[in-house]
């Protein structure tokens, strides 16, 4: 286990790029690495942190341990500009992903046509004009106070900018029960659905929750790590 003592939640810098990128690809399966999901480790990212790092980055965290990125928040407070960006990107990924198809494996071309099929409905209704996170953390940083660091960070700088409301969408299952934790967080269930793309790798149902909290009747979470900008 690492050093907690090294610590450091911090904004995101553009040199912090491929490392969440990576990171992404390693945690991108139920906290594992998504590659007996999907094999294309460079479009899953696109798909997954582009908007973040490239058009949004002041909006997002990073935690570090002993000076390795072991986790990182991305979020956005411009969702207009957010759902415009991605209905474009998502256009050119479908393209790239169906020039690439015939050249996966059986089971990358199994979660493409998941992905058509089946993903966009899945996905449980979310607030269209509140700003959003993503939240991930590798293995051994997965734990209780790394996670309230980084939403810590994260909805300070939205309180203060005068944000209103703030909603995340978290995979939950039978032995990660994320909704528990981000209701002692302030945050209360909005609805979740079950995504059925880890059903041929996974025996419990996991699903897909759209958790929400009102930032105007409480304040941010305090903590106790050494946090810097």
């Amino acid at each position: 286990m690492k050093d907690e003592k090294a610590l450091v939640i911090r904004s995101y810098r553009a040199s912090d790029r491929a490392a969440v990128r990576q990171l992404c690809c390693q945690t991108g399966f139920l906290g594992e690495p998504i590659d007996p999901v999907y094999e294309d480790h460079e479009l899953f990212a696109d798909f997954l942190t582009t908007y973040y790092t490239d058009k949004e980055p002041e909006s997002s965290f990073v935690l570090e341990i002993n000076g390795e990125i072991c986790g990182y928040l991305l979020g956005s407070r411009k969702p207009l500009r957010n759902q415009f960006y991605s209905f474009r990107q998502n256009l050119r990924l479908f393209v790239r992903a169906l020039a690439r198809y015939f050249g996966y494996n059986d089971r990358s071309r199994k979660f493409i046509r998941w992905m058509i099929s089946h993903g966009w409905r899945e996905v449980p209704a979310a607030p269209r004009r509140t700003p959003h996170f993503h939240i991930n953390l590798q293995a051994d940083a997965r734990k209780m106070s790394t996670t309230r660091a980084l939403m810590s960070a994260y909805l300070s700088y939205l309180y203060r900018c005068g944000e209103k409301r703030v909603y995340g969408q978290i995979v939950t299952f039978e032995s990660r029960r994320g909704e528990k934790m981000f209701e002692r967080y302030g945050f209360r269930v909005m609805n979740r659905g079950e995504i059925t793309k880890y059903k041929a790798f996974y025996p419990e149902s996991v699903y897909l929750s759209t958790v929400i909290k009102n930032l105007e009747t409480a304040e941010p979470l305090t903590v106790d790590v050494r946090s810097r900008s």
